[in-house]
């Protein structure tokens, strides 16, 4: 009995390694042996520079704040920002304003 797993489209047993994919030889179907899961999601600033969680950033657009009159101006620093899946990329807490979610492409790395 093999120990790789079976093909996801046709589910066929007989897959096997090929560098660092899975290969089915009945529909020829290829696959990645990582997870897509597993692998680290690269968030990157208006700039190009990588982010990290605990880094400081800044806004570089003002943006309004949702369900509230007020808008988070430009050159607001935001210190100690955790990345995060999903359509925002960065939780973060703002003076005055308490925890939001921003995007990436509207700070740059402070």
């Amino acid at each position: 009995m093999s120990s790789l797993p079976p093909c996801p489209q046709c589910k066929s047993e007989f897959t096997y390694e090929d560098g660092a994919n899975y290969v089915c030889p009945e529909c020829a179907h290829e696959w990645p042996q990582v997870a897509a899961a597993e692998e680290q999601k690269v968030v990157r600033d208006a700039n190009g520079n990588v982010l990290q969680d605990g880094d400081s950033v800044t806004v570089i657009k003002d943006l309004k704040v949702k369900g509230s009159s007020s808008v988070v101006k430009v050159g607001t620093k935001v210190k100690n920002i955790r990345l995060v899946d999903g359509d925002h990329d960065i939780d973060c807490k703002i003076d005055g304003f308490g925890a939001m979610q921003l995007k990436s492409e509207f700070v740059k790395k402070a």
